[in-house]
Parts: C-alpha cells; sequence; structure tokens
C-alpha cells in the first residue's frame, strides 16, 4: 500500500507529519540512540497519509514496537490518530509551524479529549528532546541498563551546572 522504513527489532516508533519535522525531530533520534534504544523514523501525515499510517501503526506494533513519538505542526492530529490506532503510549512535539508560532500545535495536541491521551511536551527541539528522554524513562522500568543509562545521563546534566562564584 505505502512505503516507510521499518527497522528490526525497533522499540520506538517516530512519527512526523511532513519532512520538514525532521530537523526537530533528528533531536529525538540522537537521544534515543545515546541510549542504545533502537528506534525508526518516518514522515506520514495523518491526513496526506491516512490508510498508510493506520497500516504502519499495526505492522509496527506487530514488530514489536513498544511506544510512539509523533511529531506535527499546525493542527497536529497525528499524535491523536496514532492513539486512536493504538493502546501503546503516545508522545506528541508539537512543531513551530507557519502559524502563531507553533501554539496552535500545542494547544490542538494537549487538549485531546479525555479517554485517548496523548502525553505532550514543549513546542520545538526542547519537546523533542525531552520526549526522547521520557520514553527511555519509560522503556527503563523493565530494563536495568537502561536505568543505568539515565542515571548516568542525569548525572552528567547536573555536572553541566557551573556554580555560583
Amino acid at each position: 500500500m505505502g512505503t516507510y522504513v521499518t527497522v528490526e527489532n525497533a522499540r520506538v516508533g517516530i512519527l512526523m507529519g511532513s519532512a520538514s519535522d525532521w530537523p526537530t525531530m533528528k533531536r529525538t533520534s540522537e537521544m534515543l540512540s545515546s541510549f542504545g534504544i533502537t528506534h525508526e523514523s518516518n514522515a506520514l501525515s495523518a491526513h496526506r497519509n491516512a490508510e498508510i499510517l493506520k497500516q504502519y501503526i499495526e505492522e509496527a506494533e506487530a514488530r514489536g514496537i513498544e511506544l510512539f513519538i509523533c511529531a506535527a505542526g499546525g493542527a497536529a492530529h497525528l499524535a491523536g490518530v496514532v492513539a486512536a490506532h493504538t493502546e501503546k503510549p503516545v508522545l506528541a512535539c508539537p512543531m513551530q509551524a507557519w502559524s502563531l508560532d507553533g501554539l496552535d500545535s500545542l494547544l490542538s495536541t494537549v487538549q485531546m479529549p479525555k479517554g485517548i491521551p496523548v502525553a505532550t511536551f514543549a513546542i520545538g527541539s526542547a519537546g523533542a528532546t525531552n520526549a526522547a528522554i521520557f520514553a527511555a524513562q519509560m522503556l527503563a522500568m523493565g530494563d536495568e541498563s537502561l536505568k543505568t543509562a539515565i542515571s548516568d545521563f542525569r548525572a552528567n546534566q547536573a555536572k553541566k551546572v557551573a556554580p555560583l562564584e
């Protein structure tokens, strides 16, 4: 039906509404890689590729994807559409888009109706990075080596704060 990238043993599926979201979502990919989390990235629009998106979600779950991180701008429906088709956790990264500097993306994502939750992060690169860290924390609940990697990451973050003199 459609084409998308699959990665053997991927635990996380990164989805973007458009390839133009990649410069921001590359940070998600890099952060997941830094924790040793195998993942795959695809641009699949909730509006322009609805049937392909549904097929991807079904196949991704069958292959072992444990959660999805979704990025979209504007109306930002991608995360909600993904959440409607899976019981896996969905993390949303609103993109800074052509309208309202990303506020439209944030509000349309964070205001999901009750019953189909989507965890929503900050607009842009901070949210993309934090979504990856949060995903790692979720996956670490059953993975001791990942717990250690997160502890090390946090210790290194603390070292970056310079003491006041």
